[in-house]
């Protein structure tokens, strides 16, 4: 690549230090003693005087000033006095001339240093300003980064668990390696490869690992980089960088969300045909221009696949896609070795059981557990990095930061303790709940007061309905433990209510588990497929419909709190006795609640 050095104001510093130097330099070696006029009147009458200049307010030359006749003199200089100095010059026969003094030097430091030196100044300010603003001349230009093939050190050892879109890649890099392999055959390779996924999953790193190991120059960019406030500057971003891959060919374009590009013309354009909508045609037109045997691959992410133009994904443009999916177990166990390599962990550590421990996660989730768990163990000044920082690092990614300084009173930490052992025992009497690891009553991140920790032991992607409806009751158990000990409610349950009406509404409207709504799907508009947010499409049911629905998400709510009321009845004397040891030790496990329920069963 191209290297350019950027001008620096220390240049000039130097520069007028260097003719500081210079110039005491010459004055030192080329010496000129100064004497007084009288001095030069008394050396002038005896003779010892050889040669002399005269300016009109100095006179120059050399005199013998040691008395040293056989030298030529030592060069000397005085301030002009007599004005009839010729004469007595011609009296003692000595050769004199008249010199135009140069003013060069004193009107080259007056005027033209001062113009370098404001010229330097006005040079560096502009390439600052142009390297903030980019200039208006470079607006055209793609801002895509570029790595070279020797600058990138990503191949698919550092990428783990995701095992078939690698495998759906190795085709690209065999292409990009050996293009005649597939046009020999009159084969065509596919020009887009579109990435899908929820965040985090390693998109990505999976388009930097393709271009590690082709070897190919690799361009990353954003699909909000085309998008500017000037019309036409996003069609001619996207040109330019076009152009630039071709010269570099074999080479890999990635667009990193893609969405903010690609989205479904039509929607939300004031004039049907907006900056955005010109920046994703003349996109398509790029795709449909260049040959696929040149060796340019188009490569893009995106966690919102649904809202994507159907021209971009017709074949000939995006026609290969490429589920990015989060990591089941053993796809986390490799991601955690992965990242294990750098730190020091523990030889012990047991990685499968941590895997196991954090379901849902994906590959930035998981780096950021080592490096909490990492963090954790310097600050409790260990050597080594061990299981018991990897398990506070999953309980502080859950639940949030410890807050063992906030002062909860008395009352208030009994509700807290028999609340969350309400959770746990619920959880320990009902099959298919995911088992109670731990129960906590130290305050956790913002609003968490206790917290029960459960652990599923394997990956689950379908659920039947006695399972939502075991974890609705799991859910209440809480409130149902405030009201059996306390006879009265509190707020602590806001949240346990709020997901399980959530997990009832979803029975009734999207699974087609209630009997009296039937086997249909009522949830209005399809959600993001890999983002979690709360918007919600607009509802197509009757209002008799959708007070069918609020009946029988109250009925199922209503059912499951009685079926947890009678639970905790039945293990009340082991509720007494947990809570007691649980706001002695402020924290146990879910097998010491375990053993005091089979210790009262037996």
């Amino acid at each position: 690549m191209e290297k350019h050095h950027k001008f620096s104001i220390w240049y000039v510093l130097l520069g007028i230090w260097v003719v500081l130097l210079l110039q005491q330099y010459l004055v030192s070696v080329l010496a000129i003693k100064v004497i007084p006029y009288s001095e030069f009147l008394r050396l002038l009458k005896e003779n010892k005087v050889t040669e002399v200049a005269v300016k009109a307010n100095e006179i120059q030359g050399r005199a013998l000033l040691n008395g040293d006749v056989q030298s030529k003199g030592e060069l000397f200089r005085t301030i002009r006095v007599d004005q009839e100095l010729s004469e007595l010059l011609a009296q003692y026969h000595v050769t004199f001339k008249g010199e135009v003094e140069s003013t060069f030097l004193r009107d080259l430091m007056s005027w033209v240093f001062p113009i370098l030196l404001f010229v330097g100044i006005w040079y560096f300010m502009m390439r600052r300003m142009t390297g903030q603003q980019a200039g208006f001349m470079t607006l055209g230009k793609n801002k895509a980064k570029i790595y070279m093939e020797d600058e990138l050190n990503v191949t698919f050892d550092d990428v783990a668990g995701v095992d078939e879109a690698k495998q759906e890649l190795v085709e690209v890099i065999e292409f990009l390696k050996d293009p005649h392999k597939y046009t020999e055959l009159g084969g065509k390779l596919p020009k887009g490869v579109l990435l899908v996924g929820p965040p985090g999953t390693g998109k990505t790193l999976l388009a930097k690992a393709v271009a590690g190991e082709s070897r190919v120059p690799f361009f990353s960019l954003s699909g909000s980089e085309f998008v500017e406030m000037f019309v036409g500057l996003g069609a001619a971003r996207v040109r330019d960088l076009f152009v630039q891959a071709k010269e570099k060919a074999p080479c890999i374009i990635f667009i990193d969300e893609l969405d903010a590009l690609g989205k479904a013309r039509g929607f939300g354009a004031v004039g049907g045909h907006d900056e955005r909508e010109q920046t994703l045609n003349q996109l398509l037109v790029e795709m449909d221009g260049f040959d696929p045997k040149v060796g340019v691959i188009l490569m893009a992410a995106t966690n919102r696949p649904e809202i994507l133009d159907p021209a971009l994904l017709r074949p000939g443009r995006f026609d290969r896609q490429i589920l990015v999916d989060r990591p089941d177990k053993k796809g986390r166990e490799d991601i955690l070795k992965v990242h294990l390599k750098g730190i020091k962990a523990s030889e012990d550590l047991d990685v499968e059981r941590l895997a196991a421990m954090t379901p849902g996660m994906v590959g930035a989730d998981l780096a950021n557990l080592v490096n909490e768990a990492a963090i954790l163990a310097v600050r409790r000044k260990k050597k080594q990095v061990d299981m018991s920082d990897f398990e506070e690092a999953v309980e502080r990614v859950m639940a949030g930061l410890e807050k063992k300084n906030r002062l909860i009173n008395k009352s208030e930490r009994e509700i807290v303790a028999y609340h969350e052992l309400g959770h746990a025992t619920v959880a320990l009497s009902l099959p298919g709940t995911d088992p109670v690891q731990k129960i906590s009553i130290i305050p956790r991140g913002i609003a968490a007061l206790g917290y029960t920790m459960q652990v599923p032991t394997e990956d689950r992607f379908l659920m039947k309905r006695t399972e939502l409806l075991n974890k609705i009751a799991v859910l209440l158990g809480g409130r149902a433990a405030e009201e059996i000990v306390f006879g009265d409610i509190s707020t602590g349950a806001h949240n346990d209510l709020s997901k399980a009406s959530d997990i009832a509404r979803s029975m009734v409207k999207e699974y087609g588990m209630s009997a009296k709504v039937g086997q249909v799907y009522l949830a209005g508009e399809k959600r993001p497929l890999y983002l979690e947010t709360g918007f919600r499409g607009q509802d197509e049911y009757s209002e008799a419909t959708a007070q069918l629905i609020d009946a029988e998400v109250r009925e199922i709510v209503e059912q499951q709190y009685l079926k947890a009321l009678e639970i905790l009845k039945k293990w009340r004397p082991v509720l007494d006795r947990a809570a007691k040891l649980l706001l002695e030790k402020e924290k146990i496990d879910g097998e010491t609640l375990k053993s005091l329920m089979d210790e009262a069963g037996a």
